[in-house]
């Protein structure tokens, strides 16, 4: 994501991957279903992803299984140079082939914190 590699982040994704970011209803997921499968999460990148400059800070991880919950801090930049910032729990999941099929992140658009260019 930092280093907009689009290919090869889809590349990770299994066919039925599942993205809640983040989960329940908000203006990324206006139905609050997460995005499934790998075109609609091709399509999450191109909305939300691409056009914008993403740095991301892992403040912890923690691993169990197939699984991984990292705190992270996300800053946003977007093309006119505004930013957004945001710090949640972020959960990956794998499946047996090591392809992501749950990403899910547990956070509020309320606790976005909106800064100047």
């Amino acid at each position: 994501v930092q280093n907009k590699l689009r290919e090869e982040w889809l590349d990770l994704m299994a066919d039925d991957i599942v993205i809640e970011d983040p989960i329940g209803i908000s203006p990324l997921d206006p139905k609050g279903k997460g995005h499934q499968g790998k075109e609609a999460v091709a399509k999450f990148w191109d909305r939300n992803i691409g056009p914008n400059s993403i740095h991301i800070e892992t403040k912890t991880s923690y691993t169990g299984g197939g699984e991984v919950a990292h705190i992270l801090q996300l800053t946003t930049t977007f093309p006119a140079g505004h930013k957004a910032q945001v710090e949640g729990i972020f959960t990956y999941a794998v499946n047996d082939a090591g392809k992501i099929v749950a990403i899910r992140g547990y956070w509020e658009m309320s606790e976005t914190r909106l800064m100047g260019a």
